[in-house]
């Protein structure tokens, strides 16, 4: 059986410790999210073959930091430590909002998701396609979070605030081809 990843939420795990990593802080600038990536996806090294896929996943952060966070409030910053080697992408990214509450109903319902997707009851998976809450807008469904569970390998971690998301990229130890 497989490991199921769900999203944690430990104040002290150590994916929320800072030392080391580089800082950077953006206004809630819905329009810069693809520049303020750019800035951070930068420091990292031109090998990692995924950087694509990391550049990505870093934009769903940001954004999710300036939209759902702090609801496009340009007066709100986001705050992000990053740190980037050949083996792992570290991240933490902290908004001004009220914190995401709903983290336990939402690994719930992934959980319902991955349970009928295994058991090929396609039927029932057609219950869990999107993730909505009464915030939601017709953007909105939970699967930038799906796609994060599956791509931050070394995890995804709330503070306890749940204004501070830390999450890792572990990437494969195989030799890059030339």
């Amino acid at each position: 059986m497989t490991e199921i990843r769900k999203i944690l939420v430990d104040g002290n795990h150590p994916l929320l410790k800072k030392e080391g990593m580089l800082y950077k802080e953006f206004p809630s600038d819905y329009k810069q999210i693809r520049y303020f990536t750019v800035l951070i996806v930068q420091k990292a090294s031109p090998e990692i073959r995924d950087v694509n896929l990391l550049e990505q996943q870093i934009s769903e952060l940001i954004k999710n930091a300036i939209k759902h966070g702090n609801k496009l409030d340009p007066g709100k910053l986001v705050r992000v430590w990053f740190y980037f080697s050949l083996e792992e992408a570290r991240l933490i990214v902290q908004d001004e909002g009220e914190g995401f509450q709903k983290i336990d109903e939402w690994n719930a319902f992934n959980m319902q998701r991955i349970r009928c997707f295994n058991e090929r009851d396609f039927e029932g998976m057609a219950q869990y396609v999107s993730y909505r809450t009464p915030s939601s807008d017709d953007n909105d469904g939970g699967n930038a979070l799906f796609a994060a569970l599956e791509y931050w390998n070394g995890g995804v971690v709330f503070d306890e605030k749940r204004t501070s998301v830390a999450v890792k990229r572990i990437f494969s130890s195989r030799k890059f081809s030339s």
